[in-house]
């Protein structure tokens, strides 16, 4: 398989995922003179090329038993609305009546918490029947789930960030809370917003009453004065959205960063098939990389002849200064250490990138990181430099950093590896995946042959003496479970890496991730914990 052929194979799956719940479901909310999730956002947008979609692969391959959940049942991203970027929420009505699954809350979470770190206004577009009951216990109680949207809710208003939303369909039970918890609430006629439903009301206290009256736009607009516009139909309420955000201040971008005219890169973006390969076991310099991401020449390699195998630069990408901390893919020879592996990190490239971290965080540098990597390096050798020693001052140093990070995963992200590297647990601002990339505690192979030495092991142990014919089929089936969950669309289902983006777009995801996060600097000095030296 080449390049072309892989990204052929997401953008068809990736338009599967866009049909929500299918042709006909589509045609059902149309004949409720609804417009559907994507829809509503086309049209609240000013130019549809703005968006920037956060999570598209939620949910992929799970929920089976009850039909799937194509993108966790929700949309969630990035684009311009009036002039203002603004972070867009909006239920698919289309799948199981927008219900919420375990992914929608983990997703809607996200998008909160992007918006919060970067002081981003929020639009929710509620069209949603709540929780999804058969999966209750995993969506209703914990710090990650259902309740703690409400309490960002309350945050994100206290933190002075606008929210506003549109209930243009179903608002039920708990979902309620989330609209009337916003600043602006817009509400369509024909739309219902209640803690219980009219058949919830009658089997818990026995009236009878209609779904308008219970909890209809005019009865909110006019009695219980919960609504702040009635509207007649899901365009009108997309007009009254766009007229209230142009009322927002436009966007800030905060002093501390600093951003120049843009240039073009020296390569062009679609030539990065031709310089960089789709294995990941393959070997390239990945300087090559670069050249296709930051502007001209503006590429400034620190410390380069010492820890080769993570390369450390300032540059501009789009005009924005950055620093770049990249996995090199290729072979280096140190005149201390001898030969080095490419995409492995040894004690020397580590305490270069800690003190690569540490000095964008003095001078406010937002940094990206480029990962590719299979881990650290082991051995006596190593432990005895202090490997440890070192991974643990880039565990400390970007965990407490203060500039903004922003992770791209273009081959491998392999377990320690992936922590060094700014991987999901360390709070990159956003973090992409290329299609060819691989997300797991370990390489397939290896981990292969420990879990099956693991079962072989547990079969001695119960009696069981397997022949190479049952050791064959362990070895396969161990691989091939092994193959799926480190297939990177596993790793975006879970939410592990917000997109999955092709290699030639990396640039302009970068300039318009960084344009999004240089809008806020948090007012506090860079400090970190104890460093082992």
């Amino acid at each position: 398989m080449n390049w072309q052929e892989l990204i052929n194979g997401f953008d068809s799956e990736q338009a599967d995922i866009e049909l929500g719940g299918g042709l006909r479901a589509i045609e059902r909310q149309h004949k409720k003179d609804r417009l559907t999730a994507r829809e509503r956002i086309t049209k609240l947008l000013d130019d549809p090329s703005s968006w920037q979609e956060i999570g598209l692969w939620a949910g992929w391959e799970m929920y089976s038993e009850w039909g799937g959940a194509k993108s966790a049942g929700v949309i969630c991203g990035l684009g311009t609305v009036s002039g203002r970027t603004v972070m867009i929420i909006a239920n698919d009505a289309t799948i199981k009546a927008g219900a919420f699954f375990p992914m929608t809350c983990k997703k809607v979470l996200r998008a909160q918490r992007i918006a919060m770190k970067c002081r981003v206004p929020l639009v929710y577009l509620v069209d949603s029947a709540g929780v999804f009951l058969p999966l209750q216990d995993e969506i209703f109680p914990d710090e990650d789930d259902f309740g703690r949207i409400f309490r960002n809710n309350a945050v994100i208003s206290a933190m002075g960030v606008p929210q506003l939303a549109a209930i243009m369909g179903n608002c039920v039970a708990g979902g309620g809370y989330l609209p009337v918890l916003c600043d602006k609430l817009v509400m369509t006629e024909g739309s219902g917003l209640y803690l219980a439903g009219p058949a919830l009301v009658k089997s818990a206290i026995g009236q009878d009453v209609s779904s308008e009256e219970l909890g209809g736009a005019s009865m909110h607009a006019s009695i219980s004065g919960t609504i702040d516009f009635k509207e007649p139909d899901d365009d009108s309420a997309i007009t009254r959205l766009r007229s209230l955000i142009e009322m927002l201040p436009e966007d800030p971008s905060a002093q501390e960063f600093r951003c120049d005219t843009p240039t073009d890169p020296a390569e062009d973006a679609q030539n990065i098939y031709d310089k960089i390969p789709m294995d990941p076991q393959s070997r390239y310099d990945v300087r090559d990389l670069i050249q296709f991401l930051v502007d001209g020449s503006t590429f400034q390699e620190y410390k380069a002849e010492y820890g080769q195998t993570i390369v450390c630069g300032y540059a501009k990408i789009g005009g924005h200064h950055v620093g770049i901390v990249a996995n090199q893919r290729t072979v280096v020879k140190s005149e201390k250490e001898g030969m080095q592996y490419g995409g492995v990190i040894y004690h020397d490239s580590a305490d270069k990138e800690a003190r690569f971290i540490m000095d964008c965080n003095q001078t406010w540098t937002p940094i990206i990181f480029l990962q590719d990597v299979m881990g650290f390096m082991v051995g006596r050798d190593s432990e005895q430099a202090g490997i440890i020693r070192a991974g643990a001052k880039v565990v400390n140093v970007i965990s407490n950093s203060r500039v903004p990070k922003i992770t791209i995963i273009t081959g491998g992200s392999y377990g320690a590896g992936n922590y060094a590297m700014c991987g999901k647990a360390f709070d990159p601002r956003f973090i992409y995946a290329w299609p060819n990339a691989r997300y797991a505690v370990m390489g397939g192979k290896q981990a292969a042959k420990v879990i099956l030495d693991i079962n072989i092991a547990a079969l001695k142990r119960a009696g069981q003496e397997p022949d190479a014919e049952e050791m064959e089929a362990l070895r396969d089936k161990v691989q091939s479970a092994y193959d799926t969950s480190t297939d990177i669309r596993y790793a975006a289902g879970r939410l592990w890496v917000d997109g999955i983006i092709n290699p030639s777009e990396t640039r302009d995801t970068l300039i318009r991730s960084l344009k999004t996060v240089t809008r806020h600097a948090d007012d506090e000095p860079f400090r970190t914990g104890v460093l082992q030296v």
